[in-house]
């Protein structure tokens, strides 16, 4: 006859004897389970269908009053949501630049001695072309009182 072969993800095929007792088990008791579940899901249908048949009139005639507030709940919880995206974004970006500059560590304070040394230069050049313009309107005012 024919040989016996496994076949890898299939359950071997059972020679005459039939279904185990687990199977049978498994499906006698399962089988009074689904039944029951399934008439359940009946009856939640039907529960809703009545309700809805019930409460249709009622959501057209609150309909003006129901439309707005629903509307005006949906844009509150859209706000509340997207202020607190934004003020995620905003606790990471301090979080990004606060880790940027501890890594930065003595690269600003070379920065800043280097800007503070630039500024002491202009103001020093600064000085040293306003005396030459006052020397300059001194030297004109004087010979202006000569002549």
């Amino acid at each position: 006859m024919a040989e016996y072969q496994h076949r890898p993800g299939f359950m071997p095929e059972k020679g005459p004897g039939g279904p185990s007792t687990s199977q049978i088990l498994a499906v006698i008791t399962l089988f009074p389970v689904g039944g029951i579940l399934l008439v359940l899901s009946g009856l939640t249908l039907a529960g809703t269908l009545i309700g809805l048949t019930v409460a249709t009139p009622l959501f057209v005639i609150f309909s003006p009053i129901l439309v707005p507030a629903a509307l005006v709940l949906g844009l509150a919880v859209t706000g509340f949501l997207t202020s607190g995206a934004f003020g995620i974004t905003a606790l990471s970006s301090l979080s990004w630049i606060v880790n940027y500059f501890r890594k930065a560590g003595g690269g600003v304070t070379e920065q800043m001695e280097h800007a503070k040394r630039r500024v002491q230069e202009g103001a020093g050049h600064l000085g040293q072309k306003a005396k030459e313009a006052g020397h300059g309107i001194q030297s004109k005012t004087q010979e202006a009182t000569r002549t």
